[in-house]
């Protein structure tokens, strides 16, 4: 018989931290974080990163695995997560993964990547096509490569764009043809049960939740920790300079983003990537239980 996997989900706020730290402690467990910016160390008050007390209530993993300036990525993910996994079954505990990202959520029940190796010539290659002609250009080129089409890709995201040629041009494959290969890979955590619960919230009560919590990361010191951060090379990494709270206090220390209006944006694009993340779970996860987080009983958790 497999191991259970317990993964916890749910969009920006909703309150996953606090339940999931007393269901832990309910049930022997410690946490795997599915979060992709609680990888990097000194980004805290931007990320709700659990505080010092919370980490010592239940054991954590992959919290504060790298610097800043380190992209991390979904092959990496696994690899650590898994190890971590393995390290708690042989212990004699639980498992619970909670977070709600969704790129690397998705390890858990599919494949995530596929064996194509981009050369470092074509990437840069490619990075500097973007920069001349401009992102109309490589989707060009992607259509000239693609003559059925290139599905569901996202023509005006530059970072899919630039992947999903590099891929084209590294392999010499379509899209479809890759995404068919992709299909077929087994799943990482294949060998696994994995019970998913994604905790809801009523939108109005969630509205406010991020209004309070944009509120206290201002006042706990959030432009003090981009600065830092930005001398520690944050800019090096786009995953993490672009992420909501950070992106807009970079755009203020930098003189595009009024301080009076730097509350409003953080809360504003955060209220967008929630829209965001209830659409990719619901299309994207295989079938779960969605409790109301403000009335679910810990033990109801997982039934």
């Amino acid at each position: 018989m497999s191991h259970p996997l317990h993964v916890l989900t749910g969009c920006t706020a909703v309150g996953k931290t606090e339940l999931a730290l007393r269901w832990a402690e309910a049930n022997n467990a410690e946490i795997v974080s599915c979060d992709s910016l609680l990888f990097y160390r000194g980004a805290d008050i931007g990320t709700a990163k659990p505080a010092k007390a919370e980490l010592a209530r239940v054991p954590h993993h992959l919290i504060d695995v790298c610097e800043v300036t380190e992209q991390m990525d979904v092959t990496y993910y696994v690899t650590k997560a898994r190890a971590a996994i393995e390290d708690i079954i042989n212990r004699k505990r639980t498992v619970l993964v909670t977070g709600g990202s969704g790129f690397y959520l998705r390890a858990f029940f599919g494949p995530v990547a596929d064996e194509v190796e981009v050369p470092d010539e074509l990437r840069a290659e490619l990075r500097g096509r973007l920069e001349k002609a401009g992102l109309a250009a490589l989707v060009q080129e992607l259509h000239a490569l693609n003559p059925t089409g290139l599905g569901a890709l996202d023509v005006q995201n530059p970072r899919r764009v630039l992947r999903a040629l590099e891929r084209c041009r590294a392999s010499g494959r379509t899209l479809a043809e890759l995404r068919k290969d992709f299909a077929a890979q087994p799943a990482p955590f294949a060998d696994f049960t994995v019970k998913l619960t994604e905790l809801v919230r009523d939108p109005a009560e969630l509205d406010q939740r991020i209004e309070q919590r944009v509120a206290a990361m201002l006042r706990d010191g959030l432009v003090a920790e981009v600065r830092g951060l930005l001398a520690k090379g944050l800019t090096q990494n786009p995953s993490a300079a672009r992420a909501i709270g950070y992106r807009e206090t970079v755009d203020f220390l930098e003189g595009r983003l009024p301080e009076a209006e730097l509350g409003a944006a953080i809360a504003k694009n955060t209220r967008a990537l929630v829209k965001k993340q209830r659409t990719w779970f619901k299309t994207q996860l295989p079938p779960h239980r969605q409790p109301a987080a403000a009335t679910i009983e810990v033990r109801e958790l997982f039934v």
